[in-house]
């Protein structure tokens, strides 16, 4: 089944938008965890934890300051970033452009636990 990526899809949050384009709903059986995000520029997405599963972010646009576990990692179009099962993250967007990037996991039922009272 082929999943496209389409803004009127997206489920639209303070800080920007996800899409998933593959999970264990709609992809019965599936041992993955695939999405399409944008953060704005200037805001931050909330810091969280995924109990369950390892994480791979990937940003195609934009820049990223990502924390991990209180390390601070600056991303820019082409890096990617794995983060471990149950490690601290967020990401802000320092940029003046929207950063666009793609997430796995590896797991078709993804777990978030939001750690600074912000929405997933």
């Amino acid at each position: 089944m082929i999943q496209s990526q389409d803004p009127s899809k997206a489920t639209r949050m303070p800080w920007g938008s996800i899409q998933w384009l593959i999970t264990a709903g709609t992809n019965p059986g599936s041992n993955l965890t695939f999405g399409y995000v944008e953060i704005e520029p200037g805001v931050k997405n909330p810091l969280m934890r995924h109990p369950n599963c390892d994480e791979v972010l990937y940003l195609l646009e934009g820049q990223l300051e990502h924390s991990l576990e209180g390390e601070l990692f600056h991303l820019k179009p082409g890096d990617a970033i794995h983060i471990p099962k149950g490690a601290r993250h967020d990401a802000i967007n320092r940029g003046q452009t929207v950063a666009r990037l793609v997430v796995a996991y590896d797991t078709g039922e993804r777990q978030i636990e939001i750690l600074d009272g912000g929405k997933d």
